[in-house]
């Protein structure tokens, strides 16, 4: 590959290939130079001190927040007033389930898309990932364990065993709730009103057919 060879009266230090070296070189440094000063520290002697590299450890470990203090709570919920302490950011959703131990409630998506979480506030359906524990402070709550039981059983629980409302049971807390809630609302008599009603809580095996028959039986009577 050829060379670049010096010129008459050039030394070969300042060739052309030389030459245009050293002026990209001073170009960058120039262009670079302001900069580098302005994030770099220097120490007393002016030397300048190392940094960590971003995402490093050591520069998320400058950036830890102090842990949150925990706040008194109290709550109604299913008719009865509990207290303990809570993180003041925490959801309703991971106080029941958490804290209270009601983990009939179930977390889903936590955004607020698939209603496995609804739960009753002052007799309205609210989906419990979306809502602060604080905020709930005052209200009346009813979960999933507050609606019926094993021995006595809400009519609409009884009628989604009955209809097979439910198959891997995951989504049928949050069914029922809102389902329950759905008689106090001025919803229409047809299947598909209650399809629209229905249509924030998302059953993954299918099985809204059964859902929305166990719905108008105890709507009917």
């Amino acid at each position: 590959m050829p060379q670049d060879l010096p010129d008459e009266g050039q030394t070969p230090s300042t060739t052309r290939r030389a030459l245009l070296t050293h002026l990209g070189a001073a170009g960058l440094a120039a262009s670079l130079g302001p900069f580098a000063l302005a994030e770099a520290p220097t120490d007393k002697s002016g030397t300048v001190a190392p940094t960590a590299p971003s995402g490093s450890l050591v520069e998320e470990a400058t950036h830890v927040s102090a842990p949150t203090t925990l706040v008194p709570f109290a709550l109604k919920v299913n008719g009865k007033t509990v207290r303990t302490t809570i993180d003041p950011r925490a959801s309703l959703l991971d106080t029941l389930r958490e804290s209270l131990h009601l983990t009939g409630t179930k977390k889903g998506c936590d955004h607020g898309q698939c209603g496995a979480c609804t739960v009753h506030v002052d007799g309205k359906r609210v989906l419990s990932c979306l809502s602060l524990a604080l905020a709930s402070q005052g209200h009346e709550i009813t979960t999933i364990e507050g609606l019926g039981t094993p021995q006595k059983m809400h009519p609409m629980q009884a009628a989604f065993v009955e209809h097979d409302g439910y198959q891997c049971g995951y989504c049928t807390s949050g069914q029922i709730m809102s389902a329950v809630a759905l008689m106090k609302e001025p919803v229409g008599a047809e299947d598909t009103d209650v399809k629209e009603a229905m249509s924030g809580n998302i059953c993954r095996c299918g099985a809204y057919a059964n859902i929305v028959d166990a719905i108008q039986e105890v709507r009917k009577a």
